[in-house]
C-alpha cells in the first residue's frame, strides 16, 4: 500500500514548480500586453503618443502636414557613422525647405548597441550634430514593442517577415500620417531623396 504522505511529499514540489511556471508565463503575457492591442485600431500615426528623450509624452498629431522619416537608431553600430551623418544632411536639406521631420527612436535590441541612458544618447547625438527629434529608448520587436512600431510594421511589412531586422530601419510617413515606404538598415539615408520628394 502506498503511503499517502509519501505521495504528498513527492507531488507537492512538482505542483509548486508547475504553479511557478504558470505564474511566470502569466506575468510575461501581462508584460507583453502592457501596450494593449489598441494599435490595431489606429488609422494613422497621429493616433499614437510617444515619450520624447526627456520622458515627456508627445502626441504625433503635432506632425500633421509633415512628411516623416521614422528610424530606430543606435550609437555603437557599424552603420551608425554613415546613418547619423546622412540623417543630419537630410534634416538640414529638407527640414525648413520641405517640412521634413526625422523621428529617431533609440533601441537596444540588436547586440546591445544602444546601451546608454537618455543623457548618454543626447550627448552622442549632439556630437553628431543631430538636431532632429529624439525619443525615449524603446523596443521595436517582440511582445513589448512600442505600439507605434507594431503599427508601422503592420502597414509596411518587411522582406522575410515584418520584424525589424537591425538598427537604422527606416519608414517614410506621408503628410496624412500614413506609412508609405519602408527601407532596410543598409539603405543609406542619402539614397532616400527621390523617395521623399514624392511626398512633399
Amino acid at each position: 500500500m502506498i503511503n499517502p504522505s509519501l505521495i504528498f511529499s513527492v507531488l507537492l514540489p512538482v505542483i509548486a514548480v508547475i504553479c511557478g511556471v504558470l505564474l511566470y508565463i502569466n506575468r510575461e503575457d501581462q508584460m507583453g500586453s502592457s501596450y494593449g492591442e489598441n494599435w490595431k485600431d489606429a488609422t494613422s500615426v497621429y493616433d499614437f503618443t510617444v515619450n520624447d528623450i526627456n520622458g515627456e509624452p508627445i502626441s504625433l498629431e503635432k506632425y500633421k502636414g509633415h512628411v516623416l522619416l521614422i528610424v530606430n537608431v543606435a550609437s555603437k553600430c557599424g552603420l551608425t557613422a554613415t546613418n547619423y551623418k546622412e540623417l543630419v544632411e537630410l534634416d538640414e536639406k529638407y527640414r525648413d525647405a520641405k517640412g521634413l521631420r526625422i523621428l529617431a527612436f533609440p533601441c537596444n535590441q540588436f547586440s546591445n548597441q544602444e546601451p546608454g541612458s537618455s543623457e548618454d544618447i543626447v550627448c552622442f547625438a549632439k556630437k553628431k550634430n543631430a538636431t532632429f527629434d529624439m525619443f525615449e529608448k524603446i523596443e521595436v520587436n517582440g511582445k513589448n514593442a512600442h505600439p507605434l512600431w507594431k503599427y508601422l510594421k503592420h502597414k509596411q511589412g518587411g522582406t522575410f517577415g515584418d520584424n525589424i531586422k537591425w538598427n537604422f530601419s527606416k519608414f517614410i510617413v506621408d503628410k496624412t500620417g500614413q506609412p508609405v515606404e519602408r527601407f532596410a538598415p543598409t539603405t543609406s539615408p542619402s539614397k532616400l531623396t527621390e523617395n521623399l520628394e514624392k511626398y512633399f
